[in-house]
Order: C-alpha cells, then sequence, then structure tokens
C-alpha cells in the first residue's frame, strides 16, 4: 500500500448514481488514492455521502476546487457541465478525471485539453469499459487472426424504460448516444484500424415527456473498408447480441453484459465472474476446415483505470485514456447527432473531423 505522504487527496463532484456507485467505490480500491472529499448541491446526499464515505462535503464545487489538500477532481455530473467544471478545476491546479462522455462537442473538449496543457495537470476520462471482458475478449479474437479481416462489427446496449431526471433533457444529456454510446464508439474507434470515412445515424423519439431518443444507430465507415454499427434503445424489452463481428474468414457472436457492475453494487466487484452460457460463440475457416469454436471470456478488471491514474501521478506512467483519443469519440458522436437531424452522411476530413 502506498504511505499517507504518497498517497493522492481525491474530491467527487456529483454524488448520483456514478458518483456514489462507481466513482467513490472504485477511488477507494486504487492504491495511492484517498476519497477524501465530496460535492454536492443535494443537501440529502451530502448528508448521505458524509454517513456512508465519512468524508467531509462541500456544496459547491468551486469550494472544493480550493481545498489545498485535494489533489484529484473526479466529476460526476451532468454531461453539459463537464467542460466548464474541467476547466474551472484545472485552473484551479487539480488533475481531473471527468465521467464519459468527455463533453458535448470537439470545441469543449478542445478547451479541456488546452486547459490541462496550460496548467500541465492531468486529464483523463473514465471509459472504464475499456476493461469489459466482453470487449476484451472480441480484441483479443480479432487480434488473433481467427476471423480474418474485420468486414462488419456490430454493438448494441438494448434495454426498456423512460430516461430520467438530467438524462432525460437533451440540452444537459446531449442525446441516448452521449451515454452508453460514448462507451460503445469509444471501443469501435480502438477496433476499427484506420481513420473515419463517414457517420451516418438515425434515431427514434417515442417517449412524449422527454427530448431523448428512444432508438439511435449510428453506422461508421472506416477508410480501411470496416462497417461499425453501433445501436442504443430503451424500447427494447428483448434484446440482440452484444457483439456480431463478421471476419473474412469467420464471423463470432457474443452476448450479455460484463457482469462487474452488479458487483460493484455488492462491493465485491473482485467476484464478477461471467456465466459459462455467454462465451463467445465462433465458426470461422482454419486449414481448410469450417470449425466451430467457443472462446471463454477474459476476466474484465475495471479497478485498472484507477490504478492507472494513481500510477501516473505516483510513478510516472503512462495515461491509458488519453483525452486526445477520446476527443475523436466525441467528435464521432457529435457527427452522429447532426447526421440524425438532418438526414445526411457526415463525411470526415483527413484531420478525423467531420467536414462542415
Amino acid at each position: 500500500m502506498a504511505s499517507e505522504a504518497s498517497r493522492v487527496k481525491v474530491g467527487i463532484v456529483g454524488y448520483g448514481y456514478a458518483g456514489r456507485a462507481f466513482h467513490s467505490y472504485l477511488v477507494g480500491l486504487a492504491d495511492g488514492l484517498e476519497l477524501a472529499a465530496i460535492s454536492t448541491r443535494d443537501s440529502e446526499r451530502r448528508a448521505q455521502a458524509e454517513t456512508q464515505q465519512g468524508v467531509r462535503t462541500y456544496e459547491q464545487p468551486s469550494e472544493l476546487f480550493n481545498n489545498p489538500d485535494i489533489d484529484l477532481i473526479v466529476l460526476a455530473t451532468p454531461h453539459s457541465t463537464h467542460r466548464d467544471l474541467t476547466v474551472e478545476a484545472l485552473d484551479a491546479g487539480k488533475h481531473v478525471v471527468v465521467d464519459k462522455v468527455m463533453a458535448l462537442t470537439v470545441r469543449e473538449c478542445d478547451d479541456m485539453i488546452a486547459a490541462a496543457e496550460r496548467t500541465g495537470k492531468l486529464l483523463s476520462v473514465f471509459h472504464n469499459r475499456r476493461w469489459d471482458g466482453d470487449y476484451l475478449t472480441v480484441k483479443q479474437a480479432i487480434e488473433s487472426g481467427i476471423l480474418g479481416r474485420p468486414l462488419n462489427i456490430e454493438g448494441g446496449i438494448y434495454g426498456y424504460g423512460t430516461p430520467r431526471s438530467w438524462r432525460g433533457i437533451r440540452e444537459q444529456m446531449g442525446g441516448i448516444l452521449y451515454d452508453w454510446g460514448a462507451h460503445l464508439v469509444d471501443q469501435a474507434l480502438l477496433l476499427g484500424g484506420s481513420p473515419v470515412e463517414w457517420v451516418q445515424a438515425v434515431s427514434q423519439f417515442e417517449h412524449p415527456e422527454t427530448d431523448i431518443e428512444s432508438w439511435a444507430r449510428c453506422q461508421i465507415r472506416f477508410r480501411n473498408g470496416l462497417m461499425y454499427a453501433v445501436e442504443i434503445t430503451n424500447r427494447a424489452r428483448l434484446g440482440k447480441p452484444r457483439w456480431y463481428v463478421m471476419g473474412e474468414k469467420g464471423t463470432l457472436v457474443k452476448e450479455g453484459l460484463d457482469p462487474q457492475e452488479a458487483a460493484m453494487n455488492r462491493k465485491e466487484i473482485e467476484k464478477a465472474r461471467w456465466p459459462e452460457e455467454h462465451r463467445a460463440r465462433v465458426q470461422t475457416e482454419i486449414e481448410g476446415m469450417v470449425m466451430n469454436l467457443t472462446l471463454d471470456t477474459i476476466p474484465g478488471d475495471w479497478r485498472k483505470f484507477y490504478q492507472n491514474i494513481a500510477d501516473v501521478l505516483l510513478k510516472g506512467e503512462e495515461l491509458a485514456v488519453k483525452p486526445e483519443q477520446v476527443r475523436r469519440a466525441v467528435a464521432v458522436l457529435e457527427a452522429a447527432r447532426r447526421s440524425a437531424d438532418t438526414g445526411r452522411r457526415i463525411e470526415f476530413g483527413e484531420d478525423g473531423l467531420p467536414k462542415e
């Protein structure tokens, strides 16, 4: 364990589900990090945080930013606040981890990255699902060559319900693709293997009480010819496979969601286990013979995100989730929203950004 003197003291802004279940818990598991304070404008949540976490609480984020004992700020707040709070925290001399989605626009991302460069402080984005077992298994299968060159990848999240609180307000949320979709697009760009050529999206609005989409599908074409579809809905009683990967030689299908969230909510993330029936199924050709294979799921580990943050700050290790990488995902999300609103395909330039 890191000594008291070498611990990075962490303050979290926001104590909704993300701040309470994800960040406060995972920060506490990282060697070298210490949860020291929480800020939330909700008085009941402040009382809850004091009881559950035993830390000092603040009503305003600025009060937390002005605490000289806090080294790292974690932002678990509505998406529309990420840019301003990140810049404010960085200018106050704090390192910053911002929950996904990084921001609503590329311009906001650029402001955040510029502030990090100006202040010399760390900036990262909580893309914990780079450590999902399903993603790691698919990534390994592609890299092994067992499927041949990837031709078409589809990934989706299918649920049923109505968006609540700020997640039901497009101005604050950004749209249905800006929540789970931020993870899926991040994974798409990591698997894509080349720059984005164009993005086209379609959507439906079936919740009269909110302006958030009930369904959206974003098609990404990469310059190497790979077609990649991301689909999100909150109107599906039954879902599709989490992954469908078609390659030149073989096809992979994988069901299920990573079990870490359920285990995390029981405060025992280390006990997360994938069920046998959710192993990936592959049909492929090996040495001229068509074969059916079952792939064991690589265990995921969300704890690695905050352990990396600690190791960057205390040991000088390389940052795993770089803001410049995540900026590319926001460019795709911004293009998808524009495409769905206008019905047009959005072409991307050599700079990796949507053309005007």
